[in-house]
């Protein structure tokens, strides 16, 4: 199993669309999925249309000493192959929970390795904050994948997450290999253009060398929760860009299985 952390210090770059996009383009080539929302904000639980009241059973439950399992906690999407656990607004309680109560730190990773033979990959949707479920994602997992919008304020938020990962990668002691998709690209825009020269001078092959563009279709996050998915030059975009990725596994090829063919 490999668990995948999709974080960004700064909201509004494609993170939830990315973490969706990702996951179904891993589940429709026959991988088993597992979604995770850690967001208090809930957007991607709310793409899948999971009613909000009463408060789902998800994520927060295996912060609470409730003994939830993800497998417990999973549910079926219209996507064969992918299930998602959802989010809770009470996820934005634990910041204050954390420094009095000890072992939250770790309580993702706990969870992640009880279902380590179920999945073939783990996606965690981040919170766009440094905090206790951000730091939870990034210990627990394989790879960082960083989404940020093709703008200078944007790169600034991009060099805040790489430290972060950097600060979490020596806490650990384990490689977190990283990688960075430009998104919301308006090559109509000088800015856009130019974030983006910068963004692959600077970090050379960590970035994708291409740009998921701006598509007004990747807006309805509801319609990538379907079946059938939209089209469009979005959604193209992010299925090259899973491609590339999977090339560049930290160990340089896909080692999880498919499933077998009926």
């Amino acid at each position: 199993m490999r668990a995948w952390a999709i974080a960004n210090q700064k909201g509004g770059v494609g993170k939830t669309t990315t973490s969706l996009c990702l996951a179904r383009g891993l589940a429709t080539t026959g991988h088993r999925v597992l979604l995770l929302d850690l967001d208090p904000h809930a957007s991607l639980t709310r793409a899948f249309e999971v009613p909000s009241d009463p408060p789902p059973a998800g994520t927060h439950d295996l912060f609470n000493n409730s003994n939830s399992t993800l497998l417990e906690l999973a549910r079926y999407t219209q996507i064969p192959d992918l299930q998602l656990v959802a989010a809770q607004p009470a996820l934005a309680t634990l910041e204050r929970r954390g420094a009095s109560q000890p072992g939250l730190g770790l309580a993702l990773g706990r969870a992640l390795h009880g279902v380590r033979e179920l999945y073939d990959y783990v996606l965690m949707d981040c919170p766009p904050t440094l905090g206790l479920l951000m730091v939870n994602a990034l210990a627990a997992a394989d790879r960082l994948v960083v989404p940020t919008q093709t703008d200078p304020l944007a790169l600034h938020g991009l060099s805040d997450m790489l430290r972060t990962a950097e600060m979490v990668e020596r806490s650990r002691r384990r490689p977190l290999p990283r990688h960075v998709l430009p998104t919301l690209f308006d090559r109509r825009t000088r800015s856009g253009v130019q974030s983006l020269d910068l963004l692959q001078d600077r970090y050379g092959d960590r970035v994708w060398p291409h740009a998921v563009p701006m598509d007004t279709r990747l807006r309805d996050a509801a319609s990538l929760t379907r079946a059938e998915p939209p089209d469009g030059r979005g959604v193209d975009a992010y299925r090259r860009a899973l491609k590339w990725l999977m090339t560049h596994e930290p160990d340089g090829n896909d080692v999880t299985h498919k499933r077998e063919a009926a």
